[in-house]
């Protein structure tokens, strides 16, 4: 199945003093627009066959910007990829919710987590849609660009983090000791066996080895680890 590009929104005025969640008209600063031009260019070099972004405005703003100047593909919108509902702490500071009970839960036992209030939502859930909507897309580019294909999806830091943990084979108990920070590129091939995940938290450097080779790999290596390492881009 193809490889997703997964790149965190850039920096708003709210990421690191406060726990932003669904707050609306949240865009990126000044900060947070370089980020995105930067990890763009960067990006540039790759063939997406699909762009799907969260539906909230710092991730439409930064998948918008990776893909200005491309004719393809459009931006599609997934809300299964938006950020963890928070409930009653969305827009909250990250130091008094540290004096929260429930934070240490967070830290230690994610997976047990119900966010307070009507809106808030397990942190179960959170990983079971995300993870569901990239199989989903998985499925659907592969049907149409085959199993090489390149796609960008766009999302928030917890997100990527589920996603990842789902891929490394993670309970989501152990999702906290990953990392996702603002404009990282996170990279997971998967094929009919496991995922791989080739790039982790990745915010600088070439990125051309992702580019999909140009003779189609046979399907019966593409889910084999290379014994000793191997080198990148070759099979």
């Amino acid at each position: 199945m193809p490889t997703v590009v997964l790149v965190r929104h850039g920096l708003t005025e709210m990421t690191g003093p406060k726990l932003a969640g669904w707050t609306p008209g949240l865009g990126l600063d000044e900060r947070g627009r370089k980020q995105a031009e930067a990890v763009a260019e960067r990006l540039r070099p790759l063939p997406f066959a699909a762009a799907v972004s969260s539906p909230l405005d710092r991730c439409l703003q930064t998948a918008e910007t990776i893909l200005a100047g491309r004719e393809t593909p459009a931006l599609e919108v997934d809300e299964r990829l938006g950020e963890c509902r928070y409930g009653d702490w969305t827009g909250q500071d990250l130091k008094a919710l540290a004096k929260d009970p429930l934070w240490k839960v967070v830290q230690a036992h994610p997976s047990a987590v119900v966010f307070p209030g009507p809106e808030g939502e397990p942190l179960a859930y959170t990983q079971t849609r995300a993870v569901a909507a990239v199989r989903d897309v998985n499925a659907r580019v592969e049907a149409s660009a085959g199993p090489d294909a390149l796609w960008l999806a766009c999302s928030h830091g917890d997100v990527i983090k589920a996603i990842v943990a789902d891929a490394l084979g993670l309970h989501l108990d152990l999702f906290q000791r990953i990392s996702a920070d603002p404009c990282s590129v996170t990279v997971i091939r998967y094929t009919d066996l496991r995922p791989f995940v080739v790039r982790m938290n990745d915010t600088g450097g070439d990125v051309t080895s992702l580019i999909p080779p140009k003779k189609r790999r046979r399907r019966s290596r593409a889910s084999d680890a290379t014994v000793g390492g191997g080198v990148p881009g070759q099979s």
